[in-house]
C-alpha cells in the first residue's frame, strides 16, 4: 500500500488520527474536495477515505455533485479497493450498498458510550470497548444487506458496519484529535446553536474522553489495515 485518497467535504474534517497511522506505514494521503475536485484518482488508490460533512448524502437536488461522488464510491467498493467511511462517508457507503439513509429522530451531538456487538468485539473495533466516542450527526441509515453490524448507541442502532474485509463504515468520530475540537466548534457553530449544545460541556468531555479514544483509534486503524 503506497497511496491513499481522502475525499473531504469541509476542510476541518480531515483524516485526523488516521493520518499519522498511514504516514508511519509510508502511505501518502492525497486530499480531494467533493464538489470541486475530480474524484477519479480514488479509482486507482490503494486506500480510500470518505470523510464527514454537514450535508445529507441524499440531498442530491441541493448538491448535485453527490451523484458523481456516490458513483465514485460505488466503483471503489465494486473494484475491491479498501475504503473507510466516516460519518457522511459511512452514509455514502450505506447508500451505495442500497440501504436507506434518512434523518434520525434527533441530532446526536456529543460523546456517547459505544455498545459493540459480538462481531464488533471480535473486530478491530474491539479496542473501543468501554470507551466514549464522538457523535456529530443528524442522519442515520439502515444496515445494508450482507453487512455486519459492529456497534450502536441508544439513539443510533447502526453506528458501524463492515461489508467484507475491505469496507469499514463508522457513523461516529474516533479520528478527531483532541486539539482540533475548537475547529469543529467554530465550523459547526450554527448546528451547535440550533441544538442548544453546551460548548463548555463539549470541551470538558473532549478533554476527558478524547485522549483514550484517540489512542484506541490508532490501534483500530492499524489492526484493520493489518487484516487487509
Amino acid at each position: 500500500m503506497k497511496n491513499a485518497v481522502a475525499i473531504y467535504h469541509v476542510a476541518f474534517e480531515d483524516a485526523g488520527t488516521l493520518g499519522p497511522v498511514l504516514e508511519d506505514r509510508g502511505v501518502a494521503i492525497t486530499y480531494l474536495q467533493a464538489g470541486r475536485d475530480d474524484l477519479s484518482p480514488a479509482l486507482s488508490a490503494d486506500l480510500v477515505l470518505v470523510l464527514g460533512g454537514p450535508i445529507g448524502i441524499y440531498e442530491i437536488d441541493r448538491y448535485p455533485f453527490l451523484k458523481d461522488e456516490l458513483a465514485i464510491v460505488e466503483t471503489v467498493v465494486t473494484k475491491g479497493i479498501p475504503v473507510v467511511g466516516i460519518c457522511l462517508g459511512a452514509q455514502a457507503l450505506a447508500a451505495v450498498l442500497a440501504a436507506r439513509v434518512y434523518p434520525g429522530k434527533q441530532a446526536e451531538l456529543g460523546w456517547d458510550q459505544l455498545t459493540l456487538t459480538e462481531d464488533g468485539k471480535a473486530s478491530p473495533l474491539g479496542t473501543l470497548e468501554g470507551l466514549h466516542v464522538l457523535n456529530w450527526h443528524g442522519d442515520t441509515f439502515d444496515l445494508p444487506t450482507g453487512a455486519t453490524r459492529l456497534a450502536s448507541t441508544e439513539l443510533t442502532p447502526n453506528q458501524a458496519f463492515s461489508y467484507g474485509p475491505k469496507v469499514l463504515a463508522l457513523q461516529f468520530h474516533v479520528e478527531l484529535p483532541e486539539r482540533d475540537m475548537e475547529r469543529w466548534l467554530i465550523g459547526h457553530t450554527l448546528e451547535l446553536a440550533k441544538n442548544n449544545v453546551d460548548l463548555a460541556q463539549m470541551r470538558n468531555e473532549t478533554a476527558r474522553y478524547a485522549p483514550p479514544t484517540n489512542a484506541a483509534s490508532r490501534t483500530l486503524f492499524n489492526d484493520w489495515l493489518d487484516a487487509l
